[in-house]
């Protein structure tokens, strides 16, 4: 067999420029993915955001008036700031019918309905670790007061 020569130095140096072109390109894109990600969590990790997809991925296309309702807890300035929201990140279509009074209807996107399958997953993680996470929970209150005394 023969043996293995190694590339010439012009090579090394042309993977090298080629390597830290892909490194800068990687890490732009990766900051920007992170930048994205923190949003996304910070704005769907809200309590009205999580129940507006939840109740749109169960029961379609509704009205705003239904959805609030549907929504409890949720004042009607929340709820207008939340689909907004949801709409500007794609989460969500809001369709106007031109009649008398305005009928405003929200449906959840592909985007939208993938992201509820996400909740999905920690649905389940939290069925799974509920007892687990009690647990700690109760050790840690319990070596709080320990050493508060």
């Amino acid at each position: 067999m023969a043996p293995q020569r190694t590339p010439p130095k012009k090579t090394a140096i042309r993977d090298k420029k080629n390597v830290a072109r892909e490194s800068a390109h990687y890490e732009s894109v990766d900051a920007k993915v992170e930048l994205l990600v923190k949003e996304l969590i910070g704005r769907v990790a809200d309590r009205w955001t999580m129940e507006t997809i939840e109740t749109l991925a169960e029961q379609g296309e509704m009205r705003f008036t239904r959805l609030s309702k549907e929504v409890k807890g949720i004042s009607q300035k929340m709820m207008t700031k939340t689909v907004r929201q949801m709409e500007r990140d794609g989460l969500l279509t809001r369709k106007i019918h031109p009649v008398i009074p305005p009928r405003v209807e929200y449906k959840l996107t592909d985007l939208g309905l993938s992201l509820s399958y996400a909740f999905c997953s920690v649905w389940e993680w939290a069925v799974k670790y509920h007892d687990a996470v009690e647990r700690a929970r109760k050790t840690f209150d319990e070596d709080t007061r320990k050493t508060k005394a």
